[in-house]
């Protein structure tokens, strides 16, 4: 038995160096040791969006002339290429004339992480990032993101005013000219999008409409490779679900995808927000994944707009999301989106965790007493496996003098050893994993909330006490860290030494290697920890003295 445990825990210990090690190599910026990911390739031929169209190209650089452009070069316009901002009570916005994209988003009410004294920017085209929104036609040479378009509409929400409208009309190409309007709405980051057709040619023409979401495949600026985060595009369908596509898969064409539905949504998915393009529930779609260009990819869904006789004109009414992955929100907006906020495996425990977090919150107002009074929630709901936990483990620590003497007394004999050692067991009535059990079912629990704090855009820049600022950044004085290790180490002390001094080191030694990476985490990941600790070792130390023995600090002996 023993030398099972053994052999089990050197087999946690020694994976689990393997991986912080390479985390702490990526951290740093170097390749990782172990589980290296493959460098990207020099860039491939982009593939077809459709087998009968193509998407034009996008440019990874701001400039007049395009590195790529479509087949026909759009028509010119009287109005100059110009940047339109846009500005409402919770978004700034940039627009380009160039084919009306969206080509920056900033949230006025988030801060970024690496500077928090500006806001947060999620679409950007610049020399440090590349992130945009584009729209078009194909099917002929049309109106595309690479046409020329004219501008009008105000160019902020005034007070009093709930809503914005920006429309973009393109000249006339082969006779088609495509007006996109914008709405935006008040305290809101859902864009309604109309794409207007007209057609005022000569003949029938089918066109259909492309929108794509076109990103860079680096990560967000300031995350930490210890959070595991993901960081791409993503589609879902009712028949395939939610489906991550990594950029390394678009990049080896190995991208597996719901390519045609009646449903759904595409995103560009990373930790905290998420743009997406939404079409209403039964319109016909076509979805994709490419790439574009060297560190460049677009994820997107073609519609057919109608054929349109000379004179005819068709609207394909859409929404555009680009903003902070509230759960609430995103369930509202369209089925399926709320899974951005990627709890993994653990869904189905992380949801109701949220849910109960943010009841609490509504009566408490501050993050990080609500963490802490979900913990405490937590540890009344299983009060009972621990209290069975801690009394097994109370029982194992009232026998220790017993089964060290036994051990010493024994230890040129292995086998009689191990024989005795079950004896003493049987007759004190001890099970020697009556501890473990207990706290083996918990375990999902603590990893669904792990997630829940996580993921929750909530978290960010929300302030505890003092120094903590911003629950979702590390504890900036590494405070929260070290009464964290310290506990648990304490949480390690009262706990019965195992008679094998192998496990006993294992025992010391784990708990202070896993600490290292609590220095890089959220603070409020730390705090939820820290609780944690803190009310399991007030629960040991009262069942301990409960059942008669007195709680002592087992300390390591390294000899």
């Amino acid at each position: 038995m023993n030398d099972i445990r053994r052999t089990i825990l050197w087999v946690i210990f020694g994976f689990s160096l393997v991986l912080l090690w390479d985390q702490w190599q990526l951290h740093n910026g170097h390749k990782a040791t172990f589980f290296p990911k493959p460098e990207v390739s020099a860039p491939a031929p982009v593939a077809a969006a459709s087998s009968a169209n193509v998407v034009p190209a996008a440019t990874a650089v701001v400039t007049a002339t395009p590195g790529q452009v479509p087949s026909s070069a759009p028509v010119a316009s009287t109005a100059p290429r110009e940047k339109i901002e846009v500005e409402t009570d919770v978004l700034k916005l940039s627009f380009d004339t160039e084919g009306g994209s969206l080509v920056r988003s900033e949230f006025t009410k988030h801060r970024d992480m690496v500077d928090p004294k500006i806001n947060m920017v999620l679409l950007d085209q610049s020399s440090s990032r590349v992130y945009m929104s584009q729209t078009g036609l194909i099917g002929g040479d049309f109106p595309n993101h690479k046409t020329r378009m004219s501008f009008s509409g105000d160019r902020s929400l005034k007070d009093g005013q709930n809503e914005l409208t920006l429309r973009f009309e393109s000249a006339e190409m082969n006779g088609v000219k495509l007006v996109k309007t914008y709405t935006l709405k008040r305290g809101s980051y859902v864009i309604d999008v109309k794409h207007e057709v007209v057609n005022n040619g000569q003949s029938t023409v089918s066109p259909q409409l492309y929108l794509q979401l076109v990103r860079d495949g680096n990560k967000p600026e300031g995350e930490s490779s210890f959070y595991f985060t993901f960081t791409g595009p993503a589609i879902y369908t009712d028949a395939k679900k939610y489906n991550k596509v990594d950029f390394k898969d678009i990049e080896n064409n190995k991208a597996e995808i719901d390519k045609t539905s009646m449903n759904g949504y595409v995103a560009m998915v990373q930790h905290y927000f998420v743009s997406a393009w939404l079409l209403p529930e039964g319109v016909q779609r076509e979805n994709f994944v490419r790439k574009v260009d060297t560190n460049l990819y677009a994820v997107g869904m073609i519609t057919p707009v109608a054929d349109l006789a000379p004179g005819q004109s068709k609207t394909v009414s859409n929404l555009l999301y680009s903003g902070p992955q509230e759960e609430k929100v995103l369930e509202a907006l369209s089925p399926g989106l709320d899974l951005v906020k990627d709890y993994g495996w653990l869904a189905m425990l992380s949801k109701p965790l949220y849910w109960l977090l943010d009841q609490i919150h509504t009566v408490l107002q501050n993050w990080g007493w609500s963490i802490v009074a979900l913990v405490l929630l937590l540890k009344i709901a299983f009060y009972w496996l621990n209290a069975k936990a801690y009394s097994s483990m109370a029982k194992m620590k009232a026998i220790n003098p017993k089964i060290t003497e036994m051990r010493e007394r024994l230890k040129s004999n292995p086998q009689q050893m191990q024989q005795e050692m079950m004896k003493i067991y049987r007759e004190e009535k001890v099970n020697p994993m009556g501890g473990c059990f207990p706290i083996m079912v918990q375990i999902p629990v603590f990893i669904a909330l792990y997630w829940v704090l996580l993921s929750s855009v909530e978290m960010r820049n929300a302030p505890w006490i003092g120094w903590i600022h911003d629950l979702s950044a590390p504890d900036p004085f590494f405070i929260l860290p070290v009464v964290m290790t310290l506990t648990t180490l304490l949480q390690t002390a009262l706990n019965p030494a195992p008679p094998d001094p192998m496990q006993a080191k294992l025992m010391w030694l784990m708990p202070m290697v896993f600490s290292v990476m609590f220095f890089f985490f959220p603070a409020g990941l730390v705090l939820y920890w820290i609780t944690n600790n803190i009310l399991s070792i007030a629960q040991q130390w009262v069942i301990n003295t409960r059942m008669g023995v007195p709680p002592q600090f087992n300390l390591p002996k390294f000899k």
